[in-house]
């Protein structure tokens, strides 16, 4: 598949001489993304689960639908597991309040590695506090990977969670979620998998991980803005509250009490983004028109091309796994005696963009010693042309700011 090619999909790519560097924290969507939405305001647009009426069925008939098609990409055993969210911070607030908080005591640990978005980790500190369970991390390494020894010593009797990103969106590290969700089980850990940043870039097989709960974003895999899913094992979504209450997650109401429905029904409270799932659902059917494997080869070429013209640059910093087997097409560097926001300005000014700051995960660019980096995150729609406007860009930038540097 020629990435090339691929671009031409993009309409924001072609109607404009940016090159896009930033899709950790958010991808552009391919035009059949942008036709379905509109399709379904036009020919479709009805409250799903509300009517008995042939255009509420309709909308129903396609969010349903949706539900499935995620269901089948990460190799869910029945949709029921598949619950639609805003986000995967969403996702990940409700495991907090509806399985940690109702299932934590004092003396119980929450293990998290220190690379955690502060979405994995704020909701587990406010656990903390709430029920007296101990929380600890698992650290890196001088390469930005947990080391072997930090699970066998962490991951013990008295852990209950662990929280695990499966993709650093600093450091593009690969983790190795199987092991760690093997281990954890040993103890009688459920493991919640932050896979934001893997599931647009590689196959997740949620049965082949055997993992307790995993979380995404559709907005991170082409996708609108604004839809999430949360996947749990059926007994685990059995056995939780609803984490919002109101209309359509209910059985029946009376004037003193409710019972609620069945899952994922009962997580789901109010009016859904009907137009967020039907976007996730062609988004999954392009990314798989072209093929996960596919897409990994794409961006492996891309990482391994812009590492090696980043590495010729002796004013550069590259932070993150030395081995690019071991990371995804992420990666955070600084430009020496240079600020990352100085930097990311100076890109845009030459229509690159970048991302620039902590990328919401202080705790590990505190432990890496460093205030924050730039950050060039590379999707299927990216080619080598655009590294080599990143490296030119960067050349500039280091010009413009050489006399100041010199001078400190």
């Amino acid at each position: 598949m020629n990435n090339y090619k691929i671009k031409e999909d993009f309409p924001i790519l072609n109607n404009s001489n940016i090159i896009y560097l930033d899709s950790a924290a958010t991808t552009q969507k391919p035009k059949v993304v942008l036709d379905a939405i509109k399709e379904f305001y036009e020919n479709f647009n009805a409250n799903p689960h509300r009517g008995a009426y042939k255009l509420s069925v309709d909308a129903t008939m396609i969010y349903d639908r949706a539900r499935e098609k995620v269901s089948n990409f990460i190799n869910a055993e029945s949709s029921k597991q598949i619950v639609f969210t805003r986000n995967a911070t969403e996702s990940l607030n409700l495991i907090a309040y509806s399985y940690g908080l109702e299932n934590l005591k004092k003396e119980d640990k929450i293990l998290l590695s220190i690379m955690e978005h502060h979405s994995n980790l704020v909701p587990w500190q406010y656990v903390s506090k709430k029920t007296g369970a101990k929380l600890e991390y698992m650290y890196t390494d001088e390469n930005g990977e947990i080391p072997d020894k930090e699970i066998e010593d962490k991951i013990k009797d008295g852990v209950k969670i662990i929280g695990i990103t499966q993709v650093s969106n600093v450091l593009g590290t690969i983790n190795d979620i199987k092991k760690i969700i093997k281990k954890a089980h040993e103890v009688g850990a459920i493991v919640i998998v932050d896979a934001s940043q893997s599931v647009p870039h590689m196959k997740v097989d949620v049965q082949d991980l055997d993992a307790d709960f995993l979380v995404f974003s559709g907005h991170k895999m082409l996708a609108p803005l604004g839809i999430g899913v949360l996947y749990g094992k059926k007994n685990l979504l059995e056995n939780m509250k609803p984490f919002l209450y109101g209309g359509d997650m209910i059985e029946y109401v009376y004037e003193e009490n409710t019972t609620f429905a069945d899952v994922p029904t009962k997580f789901e409270a109010g009016t859904q983004n009907v137009e967020g799932a039907i976007g996730l659902d062609k988004a999954i059917d392009y990314l798989e028109y072209i093929g996960m494997d596919n897409v990994q080869k794409i961006e492996k070429e891309l990482l391994d091309y812009a590492i090696e013209e980043l590495s010729k640059l002796d004013f550069i910093t590259v932070y993150g796994p030395k081995d690019v087997k071991r990371r995804a097409s992420v990666i955070s560097f600084n430009v020496n005696g240079i600020h990352p926001h100085d930097v990311a300005s100076i890109l845009d000014s030459k229509n690159v963009c970048i991302r620039s700051g902590n990328h919401c995960a202080q705790p590990l660019l505190r432990y890496m010693k460093i205030d924050s980096t730039c950050r060039a995150s590379f999707y299927i729609y990216n080619t080598k042309e655009d590294v080599d406007r990143l490296i030119e860009a960067l050349y500039k930038t280091r010009d413009m700011f050489s006399k100041w540097i010199k001078k400190g």
